[in-house]
């Protein structure tokens, strides 16, 4: 009988060695199934997986930059020539930059009044930014040859600008005009209706900066100047 037990004894402690040995002997071999199974590295969605793909972005992007460039050199060259229509491409590659630069040139270019009539006119026409410059030379034309209908021309223009300060000077070419001795020619009810109606034209920021509250204090004072030279 005591045999008997000593031998279910060892044999329960053989079985015992034997699963722990077989736990330990499968242990590293799931740890490397495992790290075999790993996912690949992450990838970004747009990299490229062609040999030299960066080399040949970098090539692209340098090659869009010389193409720009070209085309701003080619536009302020015509815009030297005088040509009107490069304010519309200017526009088209939406570049505030560019656009101010070429119409600058344009109105350093129209040395007559003819040729700045002409630059107005086709700004007009299609809807193109008035900028301070165009508005300012604008006014000093006007300043040389007042007229009833220069007037209301000369103050839209400047309106355009959204330039407190231009809208300003014009306000005060305009009330010159009318103060030097020719009354006839334009109206204090015509030329306040003028005044403050293109004032609106300023853009909201315009209007309640610093420069626009000057505007409004302009503006009352011709306001009450006209309206006392209508009543009399």
């Amino acid at each position: 009988m005591a045999n008997m037990v000593t031998f279910l004894i060892t044999s329960f402690f053989i079985l015992a060695l034997l699963a722990i040995a077989a736990y330990f002997w499968q242990k590293p071999s799931s740890s490397t199934a495992a790290e075999a199974l790993r996912p690949p590295p992450g990838r970004g969605l747009f990299m490229d997986d062609t040999p030299g793909g960066q080399d040949v972005a970098l090539a692209r992007t340098e090659a869009d930059s010389e193409a720009t460039t070209a085309k701003r050199t080619e536009l302020i060259e015509r815009a030297k020539g005088g040509e009107k229509s490069v304010l519309q491409e200017a526009t088209s590659a939406k570049e505030a930059d560019l656009y101010e630069e070429v119409l600058n040139l344009l109105v350093a270019g129209a040395d007559s009044d003819s040729k700045l009539l002409s630059l107005v006119s086709y700004v007009n026409r299609h809807e193109l930014r008035v900028n301070k410059k165009l508005a300012e030379r604008v006014i000093d034309s006007y300043k040389k040859a007042p007229d009833r209908n220069l007037t209301a021309k000369m103050v839209h223009v400047a309106a355009l600008s959204d330039d407190a300060a231009v809208y300003q000077s014009a306000v005060e070419a305009a009330l010159k005009f009318w103060r030097d001795g020719q009354p006839s020619e334009i109206s204090p009810r015509e030329l306040r209706t003028i005044l403050e109606g293109e004032f609106w034209i300023l853009s909201a920021p315009t209007r309640s900066s610093g420069s626009g509250f000057l505007l409004k204090q302009a503006l009352a004072a011709a306001r009450r100047e006209l309206d006392a030279a209508h009543n009399d």
